[in-house]
């Protein structure tokens, strides 16, 4: 006899607590997931993109700008991923960590792109291409494998100039399985 596993998302009512219930025919079971850190940053997004980086790593990550990632805002090197922006200027972004995969909120944002990333130090850098590495903001979290997911809003509300607008990002980080550049919506 097959077992049927369904999975039910609700909200706890407390902020930053999701959890999901897994129900087969004979057990329930029950996942929390929490938003353990969430961090707000202006980023000078120069060269219209802004990125996260293993602390430690030393990749050259100029060639993942390929013409397919530059399409998909997103380029991803060993230890890095780069965000790309509309604005070639400063940008609001919100950085959250998880304790496990999120639901994914996709009516509130235009794209939704994830990939993974690999982390081998306990600190990762956000920073904006051209900001001075030793000064840039870094957040402690627990060396593994990384699940990153980037959230766009507001990409066609540039002026004419293209300085202002209403675009924001949000990055969701979370251990989990590395994947390849995919987009959710």
């Amino acid at each position: 006899m097959r077992r049927s596993l369904r999975r039910h998302w609700f909200d706890m009512g407390e902020a930053g607590r999701s959890a999901v219930i897994y129900r087969t025919t004979s057990r329930l079971f029950i996942c929390t997931m929490a938003l353990i850190k969430s961090l707000s940053f202006v980023l000078f997004a120069d060269y219209h993109q802004f990125y996260l980086q293993d602390e430690q790593c030393d990749s050259d990550w100029a060639d993942a700008w390929t013409d397919e990632a530059t399409s998909r805002m997103l380029a991803v090197a060993p230890g890095v991923v780069a965000v790309g922006t509309a604005r070639n200027t400063h940008v609001p972004v919100l950085l959250e960590l998880h304790d496990g995969e999120p639901e994914p909120d996709l009516d509130e944002w235009e794209r939704v792109m994830e990939c993974g990333l690999d982390v081998k130090s306990d600190r990762i850098v956000i920073a904006g291409c051209t900001d001075y590495f030793p000064s840039a903001a870094r957040v402690e979290v627990a060396a593994g494998l990384y699940r990153v997911r980037v959230s766009y809003a507001g990409l066609s509300s540039l002026s004419e100039d293209g300085l202002s607008g209403d675009d924001r990002y949000r990055v969701q980080l979370w251990l989990g399985q590395a994947c390849a550049p995919r987009r959710l919506k």
